[in-house]
């Protein structure tokens, strides 16, 4: 069975990436699985009247790649997701490639609690969410 990191094996500054490029493919997905089909993501014709001119990606479907980050990497595998605080400050568009990003910032011992902090940031480098998540970590494997 593969387990991530024990929150005896973390430190502060520990940190991890996911990069991909958001399709057309990964919004009808998101709005199919989820039903949110806001005009906005899934529409050409209303978004060219919106503040965008273009459709957008959701929001959540970005906020999803830091959820694959603590899932997969940091701290990874057996990891429970308690909270995630977000803002987001930019629009994702179709053909831009995010970079999620987690890092610790704190370690509660007593408590196995890591609080993190979550960027994604375009292939421009423009942060287009940033968040605070807080999250338990598997616990160290008994020897």
């Amino acid at each position: 069975m593969i387990t991530g990191k024990s929150i005896d094996k973390l430190k502060v500054g520990d940190s991890a990436e996911f990069a991909k490029t958001v399709t057309e493919t990964d919004i009808y997905l998101y709005a199919g699985v989820t039903g949110d089909f806001n005009p906005a993501h899934v529409n050409e014709e209303y978004a060219k009247n919106t503040f965008f001119k273009t459709r957008i990606a959701h929001g959540m479907l970005t906020a999803g790649f830091i959820s694959a980050i603590i899932a997969n990497q940091l701290p990874g595998p057996g990891t429970i997701y308690l909270k995630q605080d977000l803002i987001f400050l930019a629009p994702v568009r179709i053909g831009d490639t995010i970079t999620g990003r987690v890092e610790v910032l704190e370690l509660n011992m007593e408590k196995n609690r890591v609080r993190l902090k979550t960027t994604c940031s375009s292939q421009q480098g423009v942060v287009v969410l940033e968040g605070e998540g807080l999250v338990s970590p598997p616990k160290a494997p008994k020897i």
